[in-house]
């Protein structure tokens, strides 16, 4: 019986081991405000507004230490609307991300599941959308991907990053279509980034099948054959190149991205450039802003946004922002999901808090 007793404690002690290996983290952002914009089919318009420094969001992130530096690890995220409770993408929980994996300090992490492509992890954050904290900031129709929304994951995917080699980081991604024709919803892409210091810069392409696009936020109505509200792309080929340097207090950044899209027969290209700077005057308020220009088939957006940002705590934030865009005669003003203007101009004043957790 002393025995049998002994080897019972030695299991238990065994197991809370284990479990103290262990770790199960719940977080998450929260993001509201008020704003006004200039021209929403020919009209003002004052709305709640919401995500707008960083996207409504909660998750559960975790992770086992496995020894010898293997850790196993997953992530499951959830997006939704402060301003209604309603989710992000219907009847999708996790809509985000949701992955399992394995991360090994040698040999870098491989995941699978419904993962983010690098357009968003390496790009997004050299952009003004990203670097401001304004999510109307994102390029007409987000049509390069740097916003997570609930089109831009890859379903079906296996995801692998390699370590940091002097500072270069590289990452390949694959997702299968899961039909019987192979190339059906077949996802790809690419990266390669570096960090040293204060200076940054990444770079991605990805070759996409049979993904729908947001064409119809920009204002047109009918795109390659297609109506906007529904635009499939056969093809889309997606890459860019950002950089950022922090001069102590400053921060200065630059990213370029160029898209390829195709169906029934036609090939159209969207490009932006993008740039802006951040100045911390203090350790509490930043004053942030950037401008960028976007093209498609004829047509031109420019927009332009200049921002502040009052840290009450480490977790939790004021801001103020102010956003103008206008577009040539082959366009109409549109901000990105800010709904679309009946000219070629529209601006937005907003502002908010935020708080994570």
């Amino acid at each position: 019986m002393k025995h049998f007793i002994a080897a019972g404690l030695t299991g238990i002690c065994a197991v809370s081991s284990a479990w103290a290996q262990s770790s199960v983290t719940l977080y998450g952002s929260l993001d509201a405000g008020v704003a006004y914009v200039s021209n929403v089919g020919g009209s003002s318009k004052w709305m709640m507004e919401q995500g707008n420094t960083q996207p409504d969001r909660w998750g559960l992130r975790g992770q086992e230490d496995l020894g010898g530096g293997l850790k196993a690890i997953f992530q499951l995220e959830n997006g939704f609307y402060t301003n209604t409770g309603a989710m992000a993408k219907a009847n999708t929980l996790f809509n985000r991300q949701a992955y399992v994996g394995l991360n090994s300090d040698q040999f870098g992490t491989l995941t699978l599941g419904n993962q983010t492509p690098f357009s968003f992890d390496v790009l997004d954050p050299f952009s003004t959308a990203y670097l401001a904290a304004s999510w109307y900031a994102f390029h007409p129709g987000n049509i390069d991907q740097l916003a997570d929304t609930g089109v831009v994951p890859y379903n079906n995917s296996v995801k692998y990053k390699s370590p940091s080699f002097y500072g270069f980081t590289a990452g390949a991604m694959f997702g299968f279509g899961n039909t019987t024709n192979f190339s059906t919803g077949r996802t790809m892409g690419f990266s390669l980034s570096y960090a040293n210091g204060p200076f940054k810069a990444g770079a991605t392409w990805s070759n996409e099948h049979d993904r729908s696009v947001s064409i119809a936020t920009t204002g047109i109505t009918e795109f390659q054959g297609q109506p906007a509200a529904t635009y499939m792309a056969d093809k889309v080929e997606n890459m860019g190149v950002g950089a950022s340097y922090s001069f102590g207090k400053l921060l200065v950044h630059a990213l370029y991205t160029r898209t390829k899209l195709q169906s029934n027969g036609y090939s159209d290209t969207f490009q932006s450039y993008d740039a802006g700077a951040n100045y911390q005057f203090t350790t509490a308020n930043a004053v942030v802003g950037g401008a960028a220009t976007s093209t498609l088939s004829g047509r031109r957006w420019t927009q332009a946004m200049i921002g502040d940002v009052y840290s009450l705590s480490k977790s939790t934030q004021v801001y103020v922002n102010a956003l103008y865009q206008h577009a040539n005669s082959e366009a109409q003003a549109a901000f990105f999901t800010a709904g679309v203007s009946s000219g070629r101009n529209q601006a937005i004043v907003l502002a908010g808090i935020h708080h994570s957790f």
